[in-house]
């Protein structure tokens, strides 16, 4: 079982100590948290709180340029970023 509330606090916690405009990837968080290979199968649990902290708009989830939707369903690489309600 997953700590959802550490998952969003490594988030935070990658993304603060990168420059404001820049990204992180979600295996980031899961291979800090989890070591060695468990980290791989912690990836939907990173990507679900990921998916919460866009929806309140603490960060933004983008592909390539874009920033997705965090209701509609992701595949492929996603990276997380700095959102506008980050210093709420």
């Amino acid at each position: 079982m997953t700590d959802d509330a550490a998952i969003a606090a490594d988030i935070r916690l990658l993304l603060s100590d990168r420059a404001p405009d820049a990204s992180i990837c979600p295996s980031e968080v899961a291979r800090r948290l989890w070591p060695d290979d468990a980290w791989r199968d912690v990836m939907p649990d990173v990507r679900r709180v990921a998916v919460r902290l866009a929806e309140i708009g603490v960060i933004r989830i983008t592909q390539s340029d874009a920033e997705l939707d965090p209701g509609a369903p992701m595949t492929g690489p996603i990276r997380l970023r700095r959102g506008p309600r980050w210093l709420d």
